[in-house]
């Protein structure tokens, strides 16, 4: 994929959806990182619904540390691996009250010090919450990004490297959540959508679903 194409790639994505963002629901950075954290294999529907009562009962670094592992598990037993995360994140509240005043920082290598926080969730931080160009690579941005040609690569750092280099700069910054989306609701693990595909023209991919 070339770059004009890439170019009309992106702008075909915003024409559809000009403000995409994360379908978790947070309101803080906290919030946000809470919510990534928890959705590591897990859906953000499941994730929604789990903490939505928790952040109206505890929405603060200080409040959910004061819940403790076992209360947090109450409000986080629906979701995948809830033992292990609960855990993650009343240590990652700790440090946050310890070491950043309660506050999340806008940083990578101090993201990534931070319990159950690793290069994706940190990357989904700093650009949801505090609007830095990064591209969180998941499991559908890696998928469209080798899929379409658009950005190929082996691994999620060499499809993240190669995404911040051929995204054209203006479409930087919400490229991530366009790519989530459409590998969510088009571009689908076992049957793409094609025939709806307001890319398709633009895609290298062989073996496209025909239209029925």
């Amino acid at each position: 994929m070339n770059g004009k194409q890439r170019e009309e790639l992106f702008r075909r994505l915003r024409e559809l959806n000009p403000h995409p963002t994360t379908e978790l629901e947070f309101a803080s950075p906290f919030q946000l990182l809470v919510a990534v954290i928890l959705s590591a294999q897990a859906t953000d529907v499941g994730v929604n619904k789990a903490t939505r009562s928790l952040f109206r009962d505890a929405g603060t670094p200080a409040q959910m540390h004061a819940l403790g592992e076992e209360g947090l598990k109450r409000y986080i037993s629906s979701i995948g691996l809830f033992n292990t995360k609960a855990k993650n994140v009343i240590a990652t509240c700790a440090l946050l009250l310890e070491r950043h005043g309660g506050e999340v920082p806008a940083d990578r290598e101090a993201l990534e010090a931070l319990p159950g926080v690793g290069r994706k969730t940190a990357n989904v931080v700093l650009n949801t919450a505090f609007g830095q160009p990064t591209m969180a690579v998941d499991t559908h941005i890696f998928r469209v990004s080798n899929r379409t040609g658009l950005a190929p690569g082996a691994t999620p750092l060499a499809v993240e490297q190669a995404l911040l280099k051929r995204v054209p700069a203006e479409y930087l910054h919400d490229a991530h959540h366009w790519l989530i989306l459409h590998g969510r609701y088009v571009c689908t693990a076992r049957k793409p959508a094609c025939p709806a595909c307001v890319i398709r023209d633009l895609c290298e991919y062989r073996n496209k679903t025909p239209a029925e």
